[in-house]
């Protein structure tokens, strides 16, 4: 029986070749069919990822401190902001929130936005206060957009010091550091971030350091290649916007011009470029456009600098009641700004210097170089002197603000022009004719205002006799000697000084760039021998060497001397203290100590202030 069963059921030896056969068949049409099916489909995960979303974007614009597009940033907030509703424990996203908040407000000028960011901000720090470098780090950049440099530096130092090798916490920290005007803390941290990381925004860093320092050439490379190493039309246009304005501190017009026109095709939102085109515009005789330029401008990004920006220009043009309407709308935007904590004390203190009260602004810009001692701090304070009638302490501050061995290397216009204007009023004609026309060849075009009125005084000061005037070859011989006394001084300072090995070394990497610029380095802006006396000011190869006068150069001016006290052009002539000192009423015979060293100079702030409220 089961023999049976077990024949019947074994097929036939040629029957199960033909089912083998049949088997293959099958599989192989199985294969060609499956085949065909995967050549119709689109590729899977073996083709290129997707391109991010706008969300995805902003996320990693505002997570590497590089610019985001407004409809990208919007995305991310409301993005993160309906997360937070359902998951309000999420540290993360808050500080990313508040990021981005920081991020919007900057790029709309709106600080309305900046207590969100702070509230989001602070929102992180709390849940998590140890290690949260995201949150110092939003901190560090929310404090840089409200002009408050010494919370920004503390916020900053906090970040490094919890994240010591993360590039991305530094770049807020190096505009503490020039918000502060402590130029040596900002190469190293430059230095720091250069060797962490390459990129444009570390381009962009190196180039703002190299300005400071008056190295405009060096400037003006890191910046072009901060162009190329955009990555987004956004950062490429912020970008751009900083080419534009060292072309313009630079003198040359049309060239900003173009770096704005190339910021506003790259992104149409970038509203900054609208103003400096109005700057280009005027300079250029295209009056009627840069008004336009301007009035965009305002309309899009209403910072308070143009309105002002724009009052001058229709100042210039005899446009008394527009241009009072524009300073109205700074007066407006300033106390809009400071209800959001914005500090605009260095902006106010200028205006009030050159168009209201004089004794206000000298009150407001003591007060600002006590917490942000920097060189623009330090110009405008003396101007404001300069303007109130302190002509003798208003030079100090002038001089700060010009001459390189006190920190003011950067090459600008209005501030060699303040110089020589305050030392026209002192009577010192030699030095205030190098000053005045210094102010017209780095940028012929630095002010509507201004510069007619160095052109005049340049002519009424007339050429130099031959020899060069009597009093200056004086002037010099005794500010030399008082150099040399004060440069006694700062040497036993840095004695006491333990920097260490790394501030040595780029201290004699400067010295040695220094020294082979003045021996025929081809750079433009290389320190060489023609160069106006304590200013640190150089000229472009194939300019004329010295002064007209003839007078020594270097620190010769380090110290004022009394003497005329009337400006037919700028009006009354204020007196910086020796040194930026920030004492109360000083006036006439506050030459009693050198620049950086009178009693009256204000102590550098301390860093041991951590997480200002």
């Amino acid at each position: 029986m089961e023999s049976s069963v077990e024949t019947e059921a074994a097929p036939a030896p040629g029957r199960r070749h033909v089912t083998v056969r049949r088997a293959l068949i099958g599989a192989v049409a199985g294969c060609a069919v499956l085949g065909g099916v995967l050549m119709v489909l689109p590729p899977g995960r073996q083709g290129p990822p997707p391109a991010p979303g706008p969300v995805a974007r902003a996320a990693t614009a505002v997570g590497t401190g590089t610019p985001a597009s407004l409809p990208d940033l919007a995305a991310l907030i409301g993005d993160r902001e309906a997360h937070l509703r359902a998951h309000p424990g999420d540290v993360e996203s808050w500080a990313v929130l508040g990021a981005a908040y920081v991020e919007r407000g900057e790029r709309t000028a709106r600080p309305r936005y900046y207590p969100r960011a702070e509230k989001a901000l602070r929102t992180s720090l709390r849940a998590r206060p140890r290690g949260n470098v995201q949150a110092l780090g939003g901190l560090a950049r929310l404090a840089v957009a409200r002009n408050d440099f010494r919370a920004a530096r503390s916020w900053g130092e906090d970040a490094v010091a919890a994240a010591p090798r993360r590039w991305t916490v530094y770049p807020a920290l190096i505009d503490a550091y020039r918000g502060l005007g402590d130029h040596k803390a900002a190469r190293r941290a430059r230095d720091r971030l250069v060797s962490l990381r390459s990129g444009s925004p570390v381009s962009a860093r190196v180039g703002l350091v190299h300005r400071d320092d008056g190295r405009r050439e060096d400037a003006a490379a890191a910046l072009a290649d901060s162009v190329a190493r955009a990555s987004t039309p956004s950062e490429r246009a912020v970008r751009l916007l900083a080419v534009g304005e060292l072309a313009w501190e630079r003198g040359e017009p049309a060239e900003s011009l173009r770096a704005y026109e190339a910021a506003l095709r790259a992104d149409s939102d970038e509203h900054a470029a609208l103003a400096g085109q109005g700057r280009a515009l005027a300079a250029l005789g295209r009056v009627s456009e840069a008004l336009r330029s301007y009035q965009s401008a305002l309309a899009k990004r209403p910072l308070p600098q143009y309105a002002l920006e724009l009052g001058e220009l229709y100042e210039s043009l005899g446009m008394g009641g527009a241009a009072r309407a524009q300073y109205d709308v700074l007066r407006e935007r300033v106390r809009a700004e400071a209800a959001e904590g914005v500090n605009d004390e260095l902006l106010l203190g200028r205006f009030e210097a050159d168009h209201g009260d004089a004794a206000t602004a000298v009150r407001r810009l003591r007060a600002e170089w006590r917490r942000h001692p920097s060189v623009a701090v330090a110009d405008a304070l003396g101007w404001a002197l300069h303007r109130s009638g302190a002509h003798e302490e208003a030079l100090g501050f002038a001089a700060r603000a010009t001459d390189k061995e006190h920190g003011g290397g950067v090459r600008s216009a209005l501030y060699a022009y303040h110089r020589g204007a305050v030392e026209r009023a002192l009577g010192r004609t030699g030095a205030a004719r190098r000053h005045l026309g210094e102010a017209l060849r780095i940028n012929p075009h630095f002010s509507p205002l201004l510069v007619p009125s160095a052109r005049r005084a340049l002519k009424e000061l007339g050429e130099p006799e031959d020899g060069g005037p009597e009093e200056v070859g004086a002037t010099d011989a005794e500010a030399e000697a008082e150099a040399d006394d004060a440069q006694d001084a700062e040497g036993a300072e840095a004695s006491e000084d333990t920097e260490g090995a790394e501030e040595a070394g780029e201290a004699d990497a400067e010295e040695a760039a220094s020294g082979a610029a003045g021996s025929g380095a081809t750079r433009e802006d290389a320190p060489g021998s023609g160069g106006p006396a304590g200013t640190g000011a150089t000229r472009p190869a194939g300019s004329s060497g010295g002064g007209a006068d003839g007078a020594s150069r270097g620190r010769a001016e380090a110290r004022p001397r009394t003497g005329a006290d009337a400006d037919t052009d700028a009006g009354p002539v204020p007196e910086a203290g020796p040194g930026g000192g920030t004492r109360e009423g000083a006036g006439a015979g506050a030459e009693e100590a050198a620049p950086g060293r009178g009693a009256g100079a204000a102590p550098s702030p301390s860093g041991a202030e951590r997480r200002p409220g």
